[in-house]
């Protein structure tokens, strides 16, 4: 009997990993026969867990939505994190989820044993959260473009872009991202034929979601680096290519999540951009180094840096 719960308790277990398991995937995992697999399922039907089938070769198991939400069985790292990410939402820049946030996480942190009460209480207790002042997100975006996600599925959006212009974008989402306070998309975008970055706040869902696909592969660095090119241009406002009298290590290690393309040992070209010209030139500024712009292709930060200037300037004054 013991044997049979404890099964049961793992079954349930893979079936919220992930939205699909075939038959034979189950029983390799758990080291028993399909049979075997089919009786436990009918098990958990009879305790109440929505556990729905599809028939066929291709057939299989997937946990679906019930009239009540079933137990969650999670292992230490996943309640430590869960526990870390409820405090964070709690001053995150997710908006209206703070009170949720703050009752859900007296509910998890009651049920901790006292080896991970502990570890949460360590981390929480020495870590201080700034606060945000990006723009805040409805969580039920959030909520949608994660499942899409999840579940390869299209996912057509309303798009503001920087220049206040909106646009219908049909794509194969990817990942969501977390920047400096602000939520990302990175998707396929299915007219561009192209890897795009956007920006959450901006997007207005199309639902419910498009037919599935299969997923593009792109490993985890990719995602990364894919992300930080988007940010120093697309979903900005304004932008700059800005020429720096110093080697592109230097700038590299000034800004990280700039784009920075070498053209020669001394030299190199910075891709940047902002919501505002001070933002952009406040990064500028972080150079420690001489740089040149054109005028033409970035008239506002122009302006800016010959106002930045003069007030520079004029704050100095000599002695006596």
């Amino acid at each position: 009997m013991l044997e049979t719960s404890a099964r049961l308790l793992r079954l349930l277990s893979l079936l919220e990993t992930r939205r699909d398991w075939t038959g034979p995937q189950l029983a390799d995992r758990l080291e028993v026969t399909t049979r075997t697999i089919r009786n436990d399922i009918e098990r958990l039907r009879s305790l109440g867990y929505p556990v729905e089938a599809a028939p066929g070769a291709t057939g299989g198991y997937r946990l679906g939505a019930g009239a009540s939400l079933p137990p969650l069985l999670l292992d230490d790292e996943e309640a430590v994190a869960v526990a870390i990410g409820l405090r964070t939402a709690a001053g995150g820049t997710v908006a209206g989820i703070e009170e949720t946030s703050v009752r859900a996480l007296a509910k998890l942190e009651r049920l901790l044993p006292s080896r991970l009460r502990r570890r949460v209480g360590v981390l929480t207790s020495t870590v201080v959260t700034l606060p945000r002042h990006g723009p805040e997100v409805d969580p039920a975006i959030l909520v949608a473009i994660a499942a899409a996600c999840r579940d390869h599925e299209r996912l057509r959006f309303g798009y503001r872009g920087h220049d206040r212009t909106d646009s219908l974008r049909v794509t194969e989402p990817h990942r969501l991202v977390h920047n400096a306070g602000r939520w990302y998309l990175l998707a396929w975008d299915l007219t561009r034929e192209d890897w795009r970055t956007f920006r959450v706040d901006r997007i207005t869902p199309k639902l419910p979601a498009g037919p599935r696909f299969t997923p593009r592969s792109m490993p985890d660095e990719k995602v990364s680096e894919r992300v930080s090119s988007g940010l120093a241009m697309a979903t900005w406002r304004y932008q700059a290519r800005v020429r720096v009298d110093a080697p592109a290590s230097h700038v590299k290690a000034k800004l990280p999540v700039a784009t920075v393309e070498p053209v020669d040992d001394r030299t190199c070209v910075l891709t940047a951009g902002s919501d505002t010209p001070q933002m952009l030139a406040f990064y500028l500024g972080l150079l420690d180094a001489d740089f040149h712009i054109d005028e033409a292709e970035a008239p506002e930060l122009a302006a800016y840096l010959r106002k930045l200037a003069q007030r520079y300037a004029s704050s100095v004054r000599a002695p006596g």
